[in-house]
């Protein structure tokens, strides 16, 4: 059963490659396309500063952080965690740039070494509304996923929210956790079985037209004639 792992980080700024970090890292796994409860969620002290910007849509403090585990010391777990499983990120160069960039300092092989592949979410929502605003935030109000207690950007936040708008716009489902309905009966089997009905013995109507629907349709071949210089290929 395929194993996916939906990934958002949170980072001091937009460049990786200027030195910006990875702060935070929320990850959601769906087996069989629902909910196991078996997530991730790191913190990460980055040795720097948010760029203001950047801790304004996070909010995640110097302070905060100043505590917690270096990338270095928790990457073998997260990779572990991920090993095989297809990723689903939303707008995924950026969080993917970022981690092999993490990865990148410690010696290791890139992202795409570890899993089975990456699933652009926002990629997806631009061939599905093409010119219209794809963002988190438009999807889930477009996809009726409520978001309400989205006031801050947080990795695991934002990828249980993108969890249920990726089970939205690949199967239109509007729960993301399903019942499962387990093993049916024989019984129940038998009753999902459609009949079959004889038509053999069926004779359907012939209604043919009447003299005034006959003119008007006669009326409209010889406009299209008129029109196209005679090149109708019904008159050929």
């Amino acid at each position: 059963m395929s194993r996916l792992v939906v990934l958002d980080t949170e980072t001091t700024g937009l460049s990786a490659e200027g030195g910006d970090r990875v702060i935070e890292l929320g990850c959601v796994e769906l087996v069989g396309r629902k909910l196991t409860g078996n997530n991730l969620h790191l913190y990460f002290n980055p040795g720097r500063d948010s760029h203001p910007d950047a801790l304004r849509v996070h909010g995640l403090t110097t302070q905060f952080l100043s505590d917690k585990p270096k990338f270095a010391e928790k990457a073998q777990d997260i990779l572990s965690y991920l090993q095989g499983a297809e990723l689903i990120i939303h707008n995924a160069p950026f969080d993917v740039g970022f981690l092999n960039k993490e990865l990148a300092r410690l010696g290791m092989q890139p992202l795409k070494s570890y899993v089975e592949g990456v699933t652009d979410t926002l990629v997806m929502a631009k061939e599905l509304f093409p010119g219209k605003r794809n963002s988190l935030d438009a999807l889930c109000s477009r996809l009726d996923v409520d978001n309400s207690s989205r006031t801050l950007h947080g990795a695991l936040l934002d990828a249980e929210l993108l969890a249920d708008v990726y089970i939205n716009m690949t199967r239109g489902q509007n729960a993301l956790v399903m019942p499962d309905e387990g093993e049916k009966t024989p019984e129940q089997e038998m009753s999902l079985v459609i009949p079959q009905v004889d038509l053999s013995s069926l004779v359907l109507p012939v209604l043919r037209a009447n003299e005034f629907e006959a003119a008007a349709h006669e009326q409209v071949l010889n406009e299209l004639d008129k029109s196209s210089a005679g090149k109708t290929i019904w008159r050929i």
